[in-house]
């Protein structure tokens, strides 16, 4: 089966260079020039998966990330100039998937788009298991979380790590291991990836110390 991939740039050199690298791979891609026209596509249309640049004409990629993880759990690809935390964590916490800095190369841009797709894939053949760390219940097959009974909305990167923290409260997990977990391959971004997604998972859960940082460790999910 053809994946389908909404590419949303108005740079016509990356459009180019991204279109042409992704049919190369098998994918089939349409591209759109503003963030309008992007979140009407994708409303309207069946993808599966959106590589969507942060700056776009008419509606900013994080303001197109946020429409659609309201509505759908389409994985997102956000593509940017800039590289400081803070823009991380913004695209991180609008819904993105994953966050690729310009100038990139293919090569990285298709293994982040598998990785996401092949997550994907392994979440939607996950069992009904509801696994339940002190305050936190976790419903494994409707991706859904509550602490103290209040509905929690994450986004799928930040339910995998719970999801992981919970296997075994207690236990200290290394950036590594949780990045390693997210993209099921050994082959992970820059570990501030997961500093980001542990800083708005902690954000949405709402409780202090549910996830404690190790210094030169990790995280743990104190239940």
């Amino acid at each position: 089966m053809t994946r389908r991939i909404l590419l949303v740039d108005d740079e016509p050199g990356i459009v180019d260079f991204v279109t042409y690298g992704l049919a190369r791979e098998g994918f089939e891609v349409v591209s759109v020039g503003d963030g309008q026209e992007a979140l009407e596509r994708a409303r309207a249309e069946p993808f599966d998966l959106m590589v969507l640049d942060v700056m776009l004409p008419r509606l900013s990629g994080t303001d197109v990330a946020r429409a659609v993880r309201r509505e759908s759990d389409l994985p997102i690809v956000m593509l940017t100039a800039r590289d400081a935390e803070t823009d991380l964590v913004v695209g991180l916490e609008s819904g993105a998937d994953d966050y690729v800095t310009k100038p990139f190369s293919m090569v990285e841009l298709v293994s982040r788009i598998r990785a996401l797709l092949r997550r994907r894939d392994l979440d939607a053949r996950g069992g009904g298991t509801v696994r339940e760390a002190g305050a936190i219940r976790i419903d494994l097959a409707q991706h859904e979380v509550k602490v103290d009974g209040r509905a929690v909305r994450l986004t799928r990167s930040e339910f995998r790590i719970l999801t992981l923290l919970a296997e075994q409260p207690g236990r200290v997990y290394s950036r590594r291991e949780i990045l390693q977990h997210l993209w099921a391959t050994p082959h992970v971004p820059d570990e501030r990836t997961a500093d980001a997604h542990v800083a708005n998972l902690r954000r949405k859960l709402g409780e202090e110390g549910l996830i404690v940082t190790v210094r030169g460790a990790g995280y743990k999910l104190v239940a």
